[in-house]
């Protein structure tokens, strides 16, 4: 039977609306789904990591060592050699916490990759001295309590110790009067040139008076 015809004089603009919106959501869900692409697969970087053979000479021993080429000289020590007294603080080479000397300089060693150093002589706190028998420097931070947490100070030790050397070989800093005399050793030039060892606890002025202790001695 054919559907009866409704006059469009009858039809109101409300009535078309409604009726217009309904075959749209006939055909809407009667019509198939667009295919979705399938998601690209995840790239895993399933390659083999990088290893590379070094050896480090630390605390006079040496260490044959085969690490991932992305290993840090802080993580080398601490991860590896089990050497926790350099401590990891901001990670960034910004707080000194991870000062250590290798081949008589002093750097951060947490911005320096250890294949870098292959056969390097590098020097901890755990290199410096012992509880029964300590470094002049770790001696003077226990006298002039130059630490609190004592979080920054096998950095800050490791520091004065190649501070010291700095002097007496004569190389300024920025804060040196004479570039081409032998630096005087005072307050300035010891606070310019342990500038990069950060002590949240404040203990500047003990670390000055340890360091000038130990340098005035050996001057």
């Amino acid at each position: 039977m054919d559907s009866p015809t409704i006059p469009l004089t009858l039809i109101s603009r409300r009535n078309a609306l409604i009726v217009s919106a309904a075959t749209a959501t006939a055909a809407a869900v009667s019509s198939p789904a667009p295919a979705t692409a399938a998601p690209a697969p995840a790239t895993t970087g399933t390659g083999p990591i990088p290893q590379a053979k070094l050896s480090l000479n630390v605390n006079g021993t040496a260490h044959a060592l085969e690490l991932d080429t992305r290993t840090t000289l802080l993580d080398a020590l601490r991860e590896h050699l089990h050497l926790s007294g350099t401590k990891k603080g901001c990670d960034h080479g910004q707080c000194g916490a991870c000062t250590v000397i290798v081949d008589g300089r002093r750097i951060n060693s947490c911005l320096t990759l250890a294949v870098m150093h292959d056969g390097a002589q590098v020097t901890t706190i755990e290199g410096l001295g012992t509880p029964q028998n300590m470094h002049p420097l770790q001696a003077a931070f226990v006298k002039h309590d130059g630490y609190q947490c004592g979080y920054c100070t096998p950095g800050q030790i490791c520091s004065a110790v190649a501070v010291i050397d700095e002097v007496k070989r004569g190389i300024p800093s920025h804060v040196s009067a004479d570039l081409t005399a032998r630096p005087i050793l005072s307050a300035e030039e010891l606070r310019e040139r342990m500038s990069g060892n950060i002590c949240r606890c404040g203990a500047y002025s003990n670390i000055v008076e340890a360091i000038t202790e130990v340098a005035g001695s050996r001057a």
